[in-house]
């Protein structure tokens, strides 16, 4: 079936998924990556989020390049504060 279609590889988020976050009221890039979780993944949409703009213009009849693009963040780990901060006993 289509819509069994692996979108997100890195959240494993499938079209039916982006599909139904779009029914559910989903109209942006953003609105579908914080109701699926597709394109916080390690890739951080740079393999989907093409894609899930593709199925949002098919959805909704917004043409592609209307699209907000997604809020883009670095990936974020803990660090000591004394990397931040220049001590040298980390």
């Amino acid at each position: 079936m289509e819509e069994d279609i692996l979108i997100c590889r890195c959240k494993e988020v499938t079209k039916a998924e982006i599909i139904e976050a779009i029914k559910d009221g989903a109209t942006t890039i953003d609105g579908v990556k914080r109701r699926t979780k597709a394109g916080m993944g390690l890739c951080q949409g740079k393999t989907c989020e093409r894609l899930v703009a593709k199925i949002i213009s098919e959805q909704t009849g917004i043409i592609m390049e209307e699209l907000i693009p997604a809020t883009k963040r670095i990936p974020v780990r803990p660090i000591k504060i004394g990397i931040i901060g220049g001590s040298d006993d980390e």
